[in-house]
């Protein structure tokens, strides 16, 4: 019985182009060799390539066991100078072939019939490994050589295109138009040393302001310097009160720090202002410090402290650099001057190109300019000369068509403005009429007075008048 069930399924699986393997008996047997060469590995259907077929020529060593198969490959020649390799993809690829059933043995991927359980993997990887296929990376691209520094050992830097005519038209922005009269014009921190105070103390206030400046605003800035300047009290009896290093290292923290409340980070800054006095009465002969290394060695003093300390008429007012404060930064790169991250980025790309003539007065100019037009908040482009002569390439256009459109309503109004002398009883009166018809001119100028106007009311001439006085003169004799 079990003969003749053994000899169906084997006409079963050989109609099907397969080789069955006698169900394993309990415990399983191992296959030996001569079991394993009555399979077929050979056949015409491409569908049914064998898993170890890879177009190269290889020889398979049995072991015990099919899972002991080695292959051997017969390393292929290398190619020709110049012959294009190929290079397969690292993915990884899963070949899995499983196995004898107790219901028969099935074929999976066009696999080999083997025994339940049986799992191979071949990898891109060891397939490359095995056809001796090697990876040929592109070359990188050259790198582009850095600028040539020029014989000072410094890097030509190119001004950019039409600052000279940007910078004009801020001047005179600053001068007499919409940016004139900025806080900075009044209370900067170098204006407000006491004019009376000997120049070192002169100085040290200057330096205090600075310290004090930072992420305030010049008028609170301006009110805390005048509390320093007035209510500090004296070192010891006799002294004079006011702000003077002396003061300031005997004053009491806690005081000073109710006189400064109203600035930025005032608990900071009272810290900062007593270790810096201390530094200057030991270090510096109670005086600030002759250079930029030394003024940046105090608390709280960055390089646009004291670029400016340096430069300030109350200061040593000496130009070594450019003071770069949030202001210059911004608009600066606003007009693409620079780009830049940082305010000392800034600092540095200016003096890169910009005349040393001008790196005192770009301060003043651009603190100002941002102070009343090119605002952090809320850019007024319309009022702004550069954005109306299409200078400014950060310009709001829609700003910049309101503010050409009120100016050419304001121009036309002038024109049509005119001024007519009227002769009255105490003298000739200039009345500006602004009235686009002549029935509201008389209007105006009946509303100024009626005087020397004729009864349908149009003006009449000195002549007209003279005469009028002569005749109605004549007519009172008689």
């Amino acid at each position: 019985m079990r003969s003749s069930s053994r000899r169906a399924k084997s006409r079963f699986f050989a109609d099907n182009d397969a080789v069955a393997v006698p169900e394993p008996a309990d415990p399983p047997r191992r296959s030996t060799r001569s079991r394993l060469a009555r399979v077929s590995y050979k056949t015409n259907d491409s569908d049914n390539e064998s898993a170890f077929d890879d177009g190269a020529a290889s020889d398979l060593t049995f072991g015990s066991d099919i899972e002991d198969a080695i292959k051997t490959t017969t390393p292929s020649p290398p190619p020709a100078q110049g012959a294009t390799r190929l290079i397969l993809r690292k993915r990884k690829r899963t070949t899995t072939v499983s196995a004898t059933t107790a219901k028969g043995t099935k074929k999976i991927n066009g696999s080999v019939p083997v025994r339940s359980g049986v799992k191979t993997e071949i990898t891109a990887e060891e397939e490359e490994a095995e056809l001796g296929i090697a990876h040929t990376k592109a070359p990188k691209k050259a790198s582009r050589p850095a600028a040539k520094p020029s014989a000072k050992g410094a890097t030509a830097v190119t001004p950019p295109p039409g600052w000279e005519e940007m910078y004009a038209v801020a001047k005179e922005m600053r001068l007499r138009g919409a940016a004139a009269n900025a806080a900075v014009d009044t209370m900067g921190c170098e204006r407000l040393a006491r004019p009376d105070a000997s120049a070192r103390d002169r100085r040290f206030h200057t330096l205090v302001a600075l310290m004090l400046s930072s992420q305030t605003k010049d008028t609170v800035n301006a009110e805390a310097m005048r509390r320093l300047q007035t209510e500090m009290p004296a070192c010891a009896e006799g002294k004079p009160p006011g702000l003077t290093l002396e003061n300031m290292l005997a004053v009491d923290p806690a005081f000073l720090n109710e006189l400064i409340g109203k600035v930025g980070f005032h608990n900071n800054k009272t810290k900062y202002l007593k270790q810096a006095a201390e530094i200057l009465r030991d270090q510096h002969n109670s005086d600030i410090p002759t250079t930029i290394e030394g003024l940046m060695a105090l608390p709280g003093v960055g390089p646009k402290m004291a670029h400016l300390c340096m430069a300030a008429e109350n200061g040593w007012n000496r130009v070594e650099g450019i003071g770069v404060d949030v202001h210059v930064h911004r608009i600066t790169n606003l007009w693409r001057w620079n780009a830049t991250s940082t305010p000392e980025a800034t600092r540095l790309a200016l003096q890169s190109w910009l005349p040393r003539d001008r790196w005192r007065e770009i301060n003043w100019l651009l603190v100002g300019l941002g102070q009343t037009v090119c605002l952090p908040v809320g850019r007024r482009c319309g009022d702004c000369e550069l954005g109306l002569r299409g200078l400014c390439p950060a310009a709001d256009k829609k700003k910049v068509a309101e503010g050409k459109r009120r100016r050419s309503q304001h121009v036309v109004k002038a024109e049509k403005t005119s001024v007519v002398a009227v002769e009255g009883e105490e003298g000739t009166l200039d009345i500006k009429l602004e009235s686009t018809t002549e029935e509201a001119a008389l209007a105006e100028i009946h509303s100024v007075g009626g005087a020397g106007l004729e009864s349908n009311g149009s003006p009449r001439t000195q002549a007209e008048e003279g005469t009028k006085r002569d005749m109605d003169h004549s007519r009172s004799s008689l």
